[in-house]
């Protein structure tokens, strides 16, 4: 996957992914909706409705909250131990994965425009390839997109890699 250069912002709906100074890597998505921050919220957030496009958590809801994680859409979940990191209700929530070294995700709500936008950012070390990081990214925001917009969710993963994976630069 090509690093964008840092002045670049995510577009449309793909990722972008961009060079800190440090080294480290920067995948960023933006996603956008009519409804308002509450609604958008309950969508990243409520035990009811994060099945519907991630998984399952169970833990201490609260910032410094440990639990598990299950991303219950993939081929083989397994639950993963995580911490709250921040939690500011409708505004923003960040998660640390325990086992593995660095993985921290930002969502953040805004309003812009008059719809509510989410700014997802994950951080990786030098040097990683991010490609399918941003692809599976990619496939559960448009799973978000549909539990929020009503849309219609992605294809299964072999049919959304097959449309999606070569903007990312994946080969089959």
């Amino acid at each position: 996957m090509s690093v964008a250069q840092p002045q670049d912002a995510p577009t449309g709906r793909r990722g972008v992914v961009t060079e800190e100074p440090d080294g480290r890597l920067r995948l960023e998505f933006r996603r956008s909706w009519p409804d308002g921050p509450d609604a958008v919220w309950a969508a990243l957030t409520e035990p009811e409705r994060l099945p519907r496009w991630f998984g399952t958590y169970e833990g201490e809801r609260a910032p410094g909250g440990r639990g598990t994680l299950t991303m219950t859409h993939e081929a083989e979940p397994a639950g993963e131990q995580v911490r709250i990191a921040e939690c500011d209700p409708p505004r923003r929530l960040v998660v640390e994965w325990a086992e593995q070294e660095g993985w921290r995700v930002e969502l953040a709500l805004t309003v812009e425009s008059g719809r509510t936008t989410l700014h997802f950012v994950q951080h990786f070390a030098a040097g990683t390839d991010v490609t399918d990081f941003a692809l599976g990214w990619h496939w559960y925001l448009d799973k978000l997109d549909a539990e929020v917009g009503g849309r219609p969710a992605p294809p299964e993963w072999d049919a959304f890699l097959a449309d999606v994976g070569r903007g990312y630069g994946h080969t089959p």
